[in-house]
């Protein structure tokens, strides 16, 4: 079947449901320091982003999710949080994401934030008192601990960004943890008072008319109250999911300084805060190498815990087979069979993965149409829809503090957050002024309004693959049965709503043939078609979709 065939235009769903908005939603990310400038400072902003909105309702989202905007010393790009409940000037204005919401909810779209709880910036107000004495009111709202006898730090747990997760401060003369960047102090979630103050700022952006949240590194919230060590972590046991194979993350297990049981509580008391709120939705960002998708399992199982939420599975740079998504895909279903997952295979931690798995056009567009077959939500990253490839970005331009302490082995993650290329103009209409990252040279040709005068692009392909996803219930919606893995070649059914479609996938560099289960065959969309044989021939990295006469 023709995988590249144009279509309208914002494509909606010709089959309504009964499952809530985010059950099978399609959300596009954005990276909002790279999405557009509206002001020619060269930094994206909530303006600009209002100004794109069409472009994602286009495309065929149900939902955008924004990057932090709120207040910061930016050490981390906006995941360093200085004010929960206010916007950074550089970002805009609480009456500009107020414009932003109305013009979303005019096109349809759901709007979904990032919110940071684990950490804060040391910037923050909470901090900054906290700090001060070992007896003030918030003295106990960030994780102290006592210097080891000999003056060193308390246990051996270590930063995601490299170096002990300990650092000293001379005013409490004690050691505060912080799993990121030493300007991100953890809170203590062990202190009810931490934790009503963080629902407290739920509650606002919940007022504010936002349908949803991204919570970044769910699973680190708490840790061990005794600070236990983390046991060391075999070499045969090592992955390298969420930290690259330089740093020594990778040789501990994290069973102490996060993946802590009592999570399960707050994520109650969190979950029962946004369903007093109509339609509202929590997704959680879970990291971690050994036991991502175990995890995942757990804090989406059951109704009252996340709604859905992500593990690092598929934007690893482990390549992905069929046998592989196969073993993915089945342990995220055994963990939880009710559980629903959200799949992406870019987003802005990790590289693009055009440029990870060394994807030709054809495999690309092919990886498209799997991920919109998948079980669950999906995520499309900004750009991802153009086929962008990783930015090369030189050392002495690097804005992210993870690339700058491990280069040049590891060089970070700025290369997947070059600003959006939307037109021929000048800095390719993304800023009338110097963007904050360089543009990368080859990423100019793949832009918006190039591709938009191309019915066979990419970006005409993504439309046509989210438009698949928005018409067939049983692709949104519907159960996954039959999973089964021939050599390269993965297949699996989706039934629901009153269809049953056979989804197959050639992930091989060879053609190959793959046997049919019993039924009158016929390609998706063509009722009229000849059945197919008993068998498919695909191929390599080729689709086929087909839906079962009867059904």
């Amino acid at each position: 079947m023709d995988m590249s065939r144009r279509v309208a235009a914002r494509p909606s769903s010709d089959h309504a449901t009964d499952a809530p908005w985010w059950r099978g939603a399609i959300i596009y990310q954005v990276y909002i320091r790279s999405f557009q400038d509206s002001n020619g400072d060269g930094i994206g902003d909530l303006p600009g982003v209002t100004r794109r909105l069409d472009h994602i309702a286009d495309l065929g989202a149900d939902a955008l999710w924004i990057t932090p905007f709120y207040p910061s010393p930016m050490k981390d790009s906006g995941y360093d949080v200085s004010d929960y409940v206010a916007v950074d000037p550089v970002y805009g204005t609480l009456e500009d994401v107020d414009a932003l919401v109305a013009k979303a909810h005019a096109l349809g779209l759901k709007v979904m934030i990032d919110l940071v709880l684990s950490h804060t910036s040391d910037r923050h107000q909470w901090f900054e008192e906290s700090r001060q004495s070992r007896d003030n009111p918030r003295a106990d709202w960030y994780v102290w601990a006592e210097a080891s006898d000999d003056g060193t730090p308390p246990n051996n747990w270590l930063s995601v960004f490299g170096g002990v997760a300990w650092e000293w401060d001379s005013r409490r003369c004690q050691y505060y943890l912080h799993n990121f960047l030493a300007s991100q102090p953890d809170l203590n979630f062990h202190n009810p008072d931490v934790q009503d103050a963080l629902l407290a700022t739920v509650r606002f952006w919940l007022e504010r008319g936002i349908d949803g949240f991204r919570l970044d590194t769910v699973n680190f919230y708490f840790c061990d109250a005794h600070l236990t060590d983390n046991p060391p972590l075999p070499p045969a046991q090592r992955r390298f999911t969420i930290a690259p194979h330089v740093n020594p993350y990778n040789f501990q297990s994290h069973v102490n300084d996060k993946n802590r049981p009592e999570n399960i509580r707050f994520l109650n008391r969190l979950r029962s805060l946004v369903d007093e709120y109509e339609g509202r939705t929590l997704m959680g960002e879970i990291g971690d190498s050994e036991r991502g998708l175990e995890l995942l399992g757990d804090y989406i199982a059951g109704d009252q815990r996340l709604h859905s939420g992500y593990a690092f599975d598929l934007l690893s740079s482990e390549p992905m087979t069929a046998q592989s998504l196969a073993e993915t895909l089945t342990r995220l279903y055994t963990a939880a069979p009710d559980g629903w997952p959200t799949w992406a295979f870019s987003n802005h931690d990790v590289v693009r993965h055009a440029s990870r798995w060394s994807l030709d056009e054809t495999g690309y567009r092919t990886l498209a149409t799997l991920l919109v077959c998948l079980r669950g939500s999906i995520c499309i990253y900004q750009g991802e829809e153009l086929g962008l490839t990783e930015g090369t970005v030189p050392y002495e331009r690097l804005r992210d503090p993870y690339g700058v302490q491990f280069w040049p082995a590891f060089t970070g993650r700025d290369g997947c957050r070059t600003p959006m290329v939307w037109g021929a103009g000048e800095g390719c209409d993304f800023s009338a002024g110097e963007p904050w990252l360089p543009i990368p040279f080859e990423h100019a040709e793949a832009s918006v309004e190039h591709q938009e005068q191309n019915g066979e692009s990419m970006l005409w392909h993504y439309r046509w693959a989210l438009s698949l996803r928005r018409s067939h219930p049983a692709l949104r919606d519907g159960a996954l049965t039959d999973l089964r893995v021939d050599g390269d070649c993965l297949s699996f059914v989706r039934t629901g709503g009153g269809e049953t479609i056979l989804c197959a996938f050639n992930l091989g560099r060879q053609s190959a043939r793959l046997d049919v289960p019993s039924g009158q065959w016929r390609p998706l969309g063509n009722a009229t078609g000849e059945p197919l044989a008993a068998h498919i021939e695909l191929a390599a990295m080729k689709a086929c979709l087909t839906t079962r006469d009867g059904d």
